[in-house]
């Protein structure tokens, strides 16, 4: 049962005229309370922070689709065509190659012998001088029933301000023709890939290497002319191991 006192803060509230001079203070009290708060500015802030923070999704989403495919547009695909690429090493007896390691310190070939080289480089039309080989074999087996061995051949061939091509495989001293991978390569040989063929003629001082290379430009003219068929008896043409400027292409690799 509700106290006297209770009824009495009833009858106070419910008596309280809407026109009644102290109801108008509490709404202006009210209005000037709430006015104190900057309302809009809080709305238009809250609304300019989304559409900066939707304006920057956006932006990050459409950079990302418009990056994306303009990367695919700027890689153009790489020349399929495969070409030929013919070049003589020669060993001339006057670089002190190869240098034989024997780490396995046995009197005969083993396994782990190191064989550290660089020969001279010339056109396949044995015109002009190119360059140099410079490389390492791994002897990985010695073979004396086929009088040779198998070594692990790493190495380059360098073409002066052409750049060079890197090669990698099997090379057999006892096999007329090895295939070694072409993995890599600088200046106009960027990016190029294929295989080589080593033709060996005279072990180890005269090979003879045809390039299958993809993924690159057109050679130049000068690197392509027409070999000649190799033996035993080949030269390079005495201009070109003079090395007289006509016969060289541009700062050749000594």
């Amino acid at each position: 049962m509700a106290s006297t006192s209770s009824l009495k803060a009833i009858s106070s509230l419910r008596l309280s005229h809407p026109n009644s001079p102290s109801h108008t203070q509490k709404q202006l009290g009210a209005t000037n309370f709430f006015q104190s708060f900057p309302i809009q500015s809080l709305k238009l802030k809250t609304h300019q922070e989304l559409s900066a923070r939707r304006s920057s999704k956006n932006t990050t989403t459409t950079a990302f689709f418009f990056n994306k495919s303009k990367k695919k547009h700027d890689d153009s695909p790489k020349p399929a065509k495969v070409q030929e690429l013919h070049v003589y090493e020669i060993n001339e007896r006057d670089r002190g190659s190869p240098a034989y390691l024997r780490l396995s310190q046995k009197t005969v070939n083993c396994l782990g012998d190191l064989v550290p080289f660089s020969n001279k480089l010339y056109s396949g039309d044995l015109e002009k001088r190119l360059g140099i080989t410079a490389g390492l074999c791994i002897l990985i087996q010695h073979l004396p029933e086929k009088k040779g061995d198998r070594y692990e051949a790493i190495y380059s061939f360098y073409f002066g301000e052409y750049g060079h091509i890197t090669v990698q495989g099997a090379y057999l001293t006892y096999q007329e023709d090895t295939y070694l991978a072409v993995t890599g390569g600088s200046g106009i040989f960027e990016g190029v890939s294929g295989q080589v063929k080593l033709h060996q003629i005279v072990f180890p001082f005269k090979l003879f290497y045809t390039f299958y290379l993809k993924g690159i430009p057109d050679l130049p003219a000068e690197l392509i002319g027409e070999p000649v068929p190799p033996s035993p008896k080949v030269e390079p043409s005495p201009a070109a191991k003079a090395t007289e400027p006509h016969a060289t292409i541009p700062n050749f690799t000594n």
